[in-house]
């Protein structure tokens, strides 16, 4: 017998399948040694009150075990001889891009600037170990793209725009927890998503398609106005290659060369906002408390705590981007003279610290009156530029106790910090844009009034965050989302400007994938 049941338990009745199944059989009247698995559908907590509950969704099954796998799996055919189509970049827009294209029986060739998962790490290591970043592999460019060092949050609000459980189901079947499928906020873990992008690589060479690592686009092949594939350069001898076929254009936001070839080819891209602030990182004991409202915080069997905050101020959004529980902040330069930061949590989100992004919306029109297609692009350049300098040339970071930022205070000291590069005082709220810095102390005060002891000199602000987003949009037709010129060309993901997330980009991808097979199949 199998019977759902939603559950509204206290966190130590909620901690694991026993303790849910003895739950069930106290209140049911069930034996519990005749319910044989418990799977969690659905969960979620309810810190609004003092006493904290987890509502769940279970299945249960009485005298009898799960004959299915908790996910649904997708089959994928050997596409080895059928149609090639081009896949720029392997982050998440490109690999579900390129595992649909197999679903429909098309096949993938993949190339990627970077180096695979294992290689590409090594190089992360070197960051902090050199302060020199590769500018072909570090934490935005290689394998997975940003999202597989960076986190592997899998939460998104775009669902209109594809199905969120295929994406998290495709997940499941590489290898990731079927947990993600029953939290609120799944969260594969930065220490577990490299193996599942591995696994995902190996489906799209098992099956016959191609992926080619440290090879970087240069240019199109146009035939009139079709794009007819790629030129290329493999990076480790410089020798030029070409691909042939239409093109799922996947490179992801930080990839400049690509909207710097765009605008000098006169191919249709636009600027676009984006959000600019700093990295907020507190002692994850102290998030917890706020969040739970009890001075043992989370205690043994809550996770690290999450917060989410937004506001407006002078008609822009200042918000929280990116939150990372239990986490890390970590350097997201891609090149030379640049300091950019991010945060990721491991799976177990076990760490002494939380942080997030603390941004401010900056439009276009913002920056300047121009037409400069690349202007928020710039923007981005002389900010992370500036902010090296502060860092006294190096991967230190510029960075300021939260209650001094807001008060123009100069930090003398500075709190202990998972940002392995080191930090260094700076006064952040003399030296970045002004309409930033405004915004930003207006915000927290409104931050601190929600929510007490949020605002606080234990909290670090660490400059700078600006890769929130791709600052330029590759214009595309609507429907067919080929680009509003190039036939044959699909811009996908976050790099294009049509996504902000793993989920998000995951879904873009599969659209252009769904799109470029109708159009090889009208040919």
């Amino acid at each position: 017998m199998i019977q759902e049941y939603q559950l509204r338990l206290l966190p130590e009745q909620a901690s694991g399948e026993e303790a849910i199944a003895r739950f069930i059989a106290d209140e049911k009247g069930f034996d519990v040694r005749t319910i044989r698995h418990v799977r969690v559908l659905r969960r979620s907590i309810d810190a609004r009150q003092r006493t904290i509950y987890e509502n769940l969704k279970v299945r249960v099954y009485i005298n009898e075990f799960p004959q299915d796998d908790p996910y649904e799996k997708t089959e994928y055919p050997f596409v080895g001889d059928r149609p090639k189509v081009v896949v720029v970049g392997e982050g998440p827009g490109g690999l579900f891009a390129s595992l649909r294209l197999i679903e429909l029986g098309y096949c993938p060739v993949v190339i990627e600037r970077g180096k695979d998962v294992h290689e590409r790490k090594k190089d992360l290591a070197l960051i902090t170990k050199t302060h020199k970043i590769d500018s072909e592999s570090n934490y935005c460019f290689g394998e997975g793209g940003a999202g597989a060092y960076s986190d592997g949050k899998l939460y998104t609000r775009s669902k209109k725009r594809g199905s969120v459980d295929k994406i998290l189901n495709v997940f499941c079947q590489h290898g990731a927890s079927a947990s993600i499928l029953a939290d609120a906020h799944p969260h594969i873990g930065t220490d577990k998503l490299p193996r599942v992008i591995e696994n995902m690589r190996n489906t799209i060479l098992k099956n016959g398609g191609e992926v080619h690592f440290q090879t970087r686009m240069t240019g199109f092949i146009l035939d009139n106005d079709k794009v007819a594939g790629v030129e290329a350069v493999r990076i480790p001898d410089g020798r030029e290659v070409s691909f042939r076929g239409p093109v799922i254009l996947a490179t992801g936001h930080s990839a400049r060369d690509i909207y710097q070839y765009l605008a000098a080819s006169k191919i249709e891209i636009e600027p676009k906002g984006i959000a600019v602030g700093v990295r907020l990182e507190h002692p994850s004991q102290l998030i917890d408390q706020i969040q739970y409202h009890r001075r043992e915080g989370r205690g043994k069997y809550l996770p690290a705590a999450e917060y989410s905050f937004v506001t407006q101020v002078g008609g822009r959004g200042v918000y929280s981007f990116c939150m990372c529980p239990g986490g890390f902040v970590i350097p997201a330069a891609t090149g030379a003279e640049q300091i950019v930061v991010n945060g990721m949590s491991p799976a177990n989100r076990g760490t002494r610290w939380s942080n997030s992004g603390m941004v401010v919306e900056v439009r276009p029109e913002d920056i300047g009156q121009d037409d400069d297609v690349l202007k928020v692009m710039r923007f981005q350049e002389r900010l992370e530029h500036d902010c090296w300098q502060q860092g006294n040339m190096r991967q230190t970071a510029p960075a300021q106790r939260m209650a001094d930022f807001v008060n123009n205070r100069l930090s003398y000291d500075l709190p202990e910090s998972s940002y392995a590069p080191g930090l260094i005082s700076s006064p952040l709220h003399f030296w970045m844009p002004g309409q930033i810095v405004a915004r930003l102390q207006e915000g927290f005060n409104t931050f601190g009034r929600h929510a007490r002891g949020f605002l606080t000199n234990e909290a670090v602000l660490i400059a700078v965050e600006t890769r929130t987003s791709s600052p330029v949009r590759i214009l595309r037709d609507r429907e067919t989302l080929q680009h509003v010129r190039l036939e044959g060309l699909f811009p996908c993901g976050e790099g294009a400007g049509y996504a902000g997330g793993i989920v998000s980009a995951g879904m873009d991808g599969e659209r252009c994938a769904e799109m470029c097979a109708e159009y090889l199949g009208r040919e």
